[in-house]
Formats: C-alpha cells, sequence, structure tokens
C-alpha cells in the first residue's frame, strides 16, 4: 500500500467557549479544547475514569459557522486527521504541537441550540475552497498567545 490513513473520530464535550480567530488572510479559523472519557476496571476490579484532551480546529465558513452554535459543554462528534506543526517559543526552543483538522462535526445535543443529534456541518458537495488548511504567509509567528502563532 503507497498511501497511509490518518483519520480520527472523536465524541466527547468541549472543555470551554470555541475561540474564534482569523489569520492575516481573513481566513476565520475555530479552536476548541474536547474532552472524551472512557471508563476501565482496575486490577482491583474499581472502576477508574480517564480523560483524554484534544485540540482540534476548523476552517473557514464551516468555523464560523460552529463558533455561533456551540459553546462549553457541548457534545459533539469530530472527524479528522492529526496535524503536527512546530513553533519557537519565546526562548527560542523549538516546541510541537498536536491537533486534529476537523473535516466533519456532528453536533449531538447540548448547547445553546440543543444541539440535535444529527445535525451536520461539513461534506457534502459544496465549495470547499474557504475551509482549506491555511496558506504560507497566514500566520504571524511572532511569539504571541501563549507562544503558540494562533
Amino acid at each position: 500500500m503507497a498511501e497511509g490513513l490518518n483519520k480520527v473520530m472523536l465524541l466527547g464535550n468541549l472543555g470551554a467557549d470555541p475561540e474564534l480567530r482569523m489569520t492575516q488572510s481573513g481566513q476565520a479559523v475555530l479552536k476548541l479544547r474536547l474532552a472524551t472519557s472512557e471508563t476501565y476496571l482496575d486490577r482491583n476490579k474499581v472502576r477508574q475514569e480517564r480523560t483524554e484532551w484534544h485540540s482540534v480546529t476548523i476552517w473557514g465558513r464551516r468555523g464560523e459557522a460552529l463558533s455561533k452554535i456551540l459553546e462549553k459543554g457541548s457534545r459533539i462528534f469530530v472527524e479528522g486527521g492529526i496535524r503536527t506543526s512546530s513553533y519557537e517559543d519565546k526562548n527560542g526552543e523549538k516546541r510541537y504541537r498536536t491537533e486534529v483538522v476537523a473535516s466533519n462535526i456532528i453536533l449531538n445535543g447540548g448547547g445553546r441550540g440543543n444541539g440535535g443529534g444529527g445535525s451536520r456541518s461539513g461534506g457534502g458537495g459544496r465549495d470547499q475552497s474557504d475551509d482549506s488548511e491555511p496558506r504560507d504567509g497566514d500566520f504571524d509567528h511572532g511569539g504571541s498567545d501563549d507562544e503558540i502563532p494562533f
């Protein structure tokens, strides 16, 4: 097989209100913090819970629309791929950031509009040019906002 597969599917709750920003070229980028939890039995047969936190990015008009609907606590299903980027912090050290770039979001209840299972944002046959990833020059990598370029 010549190609690989980079596919992520997450179902969880937002741990904070979404953060909508615009790139220097005017493209919208929505940042989410998504919590996913699972339970398991430890060696002593005691039920434990483990929560993982995920950074999710949604580009373009889809991100703008979702920023008006989603809020802390909203339950969503995210489909996308993993991206790792690097940047230099204030001390000149190279740092890495791993995030999920969403290609599809399904609202799964909760939030301002009470979601509604099956409401969808994404995919379809519409023009994807506004939802593409950023081009070079979209960000000022000058060390702003917690040393991350967005």
